[in-house]
């Protein structure tokens, strides 16, 4: 980035650049591209864009008609042909079948247009209307050109043809085979090449590039071609440009820019670029090459040999000439760079001024090997010194990573010393992956009451802390040992300076490998203390039950109720004696309660309300009612049928 130059200011198209061109004046430089359809206009004198305009559809192709920007002519893919002038927009008309080429005769003032037809569509910017089209024996053409000098129009079909035409007599008056001529003993073809792209040179040279990425030049006089230059790629040649002042044939597919002598066919250079070029510009009489790719930035090239820069940017000039005279030194890899003072260290000053030693800005340049051996033989321990380095900066890193904790928190202390210890396992984690680390529990804010304040207290004895962590017994213990080991030392005014004395790590890992076994295990234990703490409440309280006297009572009956038995209070009374599992039961076999588990692991209950005697009585009074009324429609129908009956026998 440092070493590239930006000639243009923000010289790209939003997504891909589809062609590029240069005006007569060479002052302005116009591009057009995706998305959406635009084109832009770029003035060399101001170096960044003069103006922008969006387009209804995107552009086939376009051509400069004037100088400058004032007269431009799009060809656009839905048929249309859009003129605009200096102020914008001006006209817009269509052509009958789909365009792939136009190009513009000066004398006559007319637009010739090739496309999806056998004929040649000839539009008169001068009448305002179209002319009687040329009929070709081409099914379909691609690209068209105009001779500068004679104004021979010629056009290249889709059947590897070139017909040129007079456009004077508006008669054909030549054929050439470019399919046939392109097929030579090393070339392998499979499928019938159609031209591809067609470009005049003078009065008598003609280059024409095929769609299976052969270039052929012809003379107009023969049919025979000059020269046949394959890309061996197999791509369609896109641009064909001509470089008077080397004799040299710039032709481009989409991936690779070759320069090549149009007498002998040598190649001179090529450019292959990082994304696919869909057009290439030769700023006229200069070395600058412009390209439009399959990307957003458009390429300029600047290539000293093929002529000077142009007038607006002749500084490159002058760049490129201080390059020349200061060329850059290459480094290699396999030459270690030394000082003065290293060469004294090493005994090797002797060596300054011999061909072992290059001289480079404040040192030397020697050969890595020589340097090698010259170490080895000046300190033959440096390795032993090095492992011994690296010893101590092992130690020194497991030093940092030790837990240092002066005071602990009144409430938790537990959780705290547990959340220290998964903060340094954290942080071992996040420099292995150079990620960021986390914010400790313990110092923030939010969670400050819970260190503090012994509401927050965690019950290790409850149920659910026991079921949700079973290997919290085994697990708590190692803590409990560091707890007491800490306070020991708080109490002693001690800095821990070592590791507290414990288990090796190797016994630690076989613990924590046991504990992952034994889980379903510990679990399982778990589960069967708290049965037997439960039967063991259960016989307390039926104790306590049996200890208490039962004194008669006496109850008054609410009005509206009436007095069965002494058999239903009996019954409640068992039933209130009864634990809750067991009521439950009895009453999940009656159909009025419905238990079911929830995704959290809790229960959910759902109860069937009794009915009382009087909402029995009356819906069975209800439903006698129903049915009295059913019987007597039944018996109302069946007299009016019988008196119909009746009246059609008399």
């Amino acid at each position: 980035i440092r070493r590239r130059i930006e000639l243009i200011q923000d010289f790209e198209m939003p997504t891909v650049s589809t062609k590029i061109k240069v005006s007569r004046d060479g002052q302005y430089i116009m591009a057009v591209g995706t998305y959406k359809p635009r084109v832009r206009c770029f003035d060399t004198y101001q170096l960044s864009q003069k103006f922008e305009r969006c387009l209804d559809s995107e552009v086939v192709t376009f051509e400069i008609l004037s100088d400058d920007y004032s007269k431009i002519v799009f060809l656009q893919c839905g048929r249309f042909v859009e003129f605009h002038s200096q102020h914008g927009h001006y006209y817009k008309t269509r052509i009958p079948k789909f365009g792939r080429d136009f190009s513009y005769h000066y004398p006559s003032c007319d637009l010739y247009f090739v496309g999806a037809s056998s004929e040649v569509y000839r539009l008169n910017l001068e009448q305002g209307r179209f002319l009687n089209s040329l009929q070709t024996e081409a099914s379909e053409s691609n690209v068209c050109d105009i001779n500068p000098v004679h104004f021979l129009f010629a056009m290249g079909t889709a059947e590897g043809k070139v017909e040129c035409w007079d456009p004077r007599t508006r008669n054909r008056v030549g054929l050439l085979d470019c399919a046939l001529s392109s097929v030579t003993a090393d070339t392998e073809i499979e499928g019938l090449p159609s031209v591809s792209a067609l470009k005049f040179d003078g009065a008598l040279n003609m280059a024409v590039g095929t769609s299976t990425g052969q270039v052929l030049l012809y003379d107009l006089r023969s049919s025979n071609p000059l020269i046949i230059k394959d890309h061996h790629y197999g791509l369609p040649i896109k641009s064909i440009q001509f470089q008077h002042q080397l004799d040299l044939i710039i032709s481009a597919d989409s991936r690779i820019i070759k320069m090549w002598n149009k007498d002998t066919g040598k190649i001179f250079t090529s450019m292959e670029p990082e994304h696919d070029i869909n057009d290439v510009c030769l700023y006229p009489n200069s070395g600058m090459l412009m390209t439009a790719n399959e990307a957003p930035k458009m390429n300029i090239y600047y290539i000293p040999v093929l002529g000077p820069a142009p007038k607006w940017c002749s500084f490159l000039d002058s760049l490129t000439e201080e390059l020349e005279e200061n060329p850059e030194s290459t480094v290699y890899d396999d030459y270690k760079f030394v000082t003065r003072k290293d060469l004294e260290n090493l005994g090797l000053a002797h060596l300054i001024g011999s061909s072992l030693l290059r001289a480079y800005m404040h040192g030397f340049f020697m050969d890595i090997r020589l340097y090698h051996k010259a170490k080895m033989m000046a300190n033959p321990f440096a390795y032993e010194e090095y492992r011994r380095e690296k010893i101590r900066q092992k130690i020194e890193e497991t030093r940092a990573q030790r837990v240092q904790l002066k005071k602990l928190p009144k409430v938790n202390k537990e959780l705290a010393l547990k959340l220290i210890e998964e903060e340094g396992e954290e942080q071992q984690f996040s420099k292995k992956r150079k990620q960021k680390n986390l914010p400790s529990l313990l110092k923030d804010d939010r969670f400050k009451v819970m260190f503090e304040n012994p509401d927050f207290q965690v019950d290790e004895q409850s149920e659910e802390f026991r079921l949700l962590n079973p290997l919290v017994s085994k697990i708590s213990e190692k803590r409990k040992r560091k707890l007491k080991i800490l306070e020991e030392l708080e109490a002693q005014g001690q800095e821990e300076e070592e590791e507290p004395e414990g288990k090796a790590s190797d016994a630690e890992s076989s613990e924590s490998s046991d504990d992952e076994k034994g889980w379903v295990e510990e679990v399982r234990k778990q589960r069967k203390l708290l049965r037997q703490e439960e039967k063991l409440k259960r016989q307390e309280r039926l104790k306590e039950d049996q200890q208490t006297l039962l004194k008669p009572q006496f109850f008054e009956i609410k009005e509206g109720e009436e007095f069965r038995s002494f058999k239903d209070s009996a019954k409640k009374q068992k039933l209130m004696k009864k634990t809750l599992e067991d009521r439950l039961k009895l009453e999940e076999k009656l159909g009025t309660l419905n238990v079911s588990d929830t995704t959290v692991g809790s229960k959910q209950a759902t109860f069937k309300l009794k009915k009382s005697e009087q909402q029995r009585k009356q819906q069975e009074a209800e439903k006698q009612h129903r049915q009295e009324r059913k019987t007597l429609r039944r018996s109302a129908s069946h007299l009016k049928s019988r008196r119909g009956r009746g009246r059609l026998f008399h």
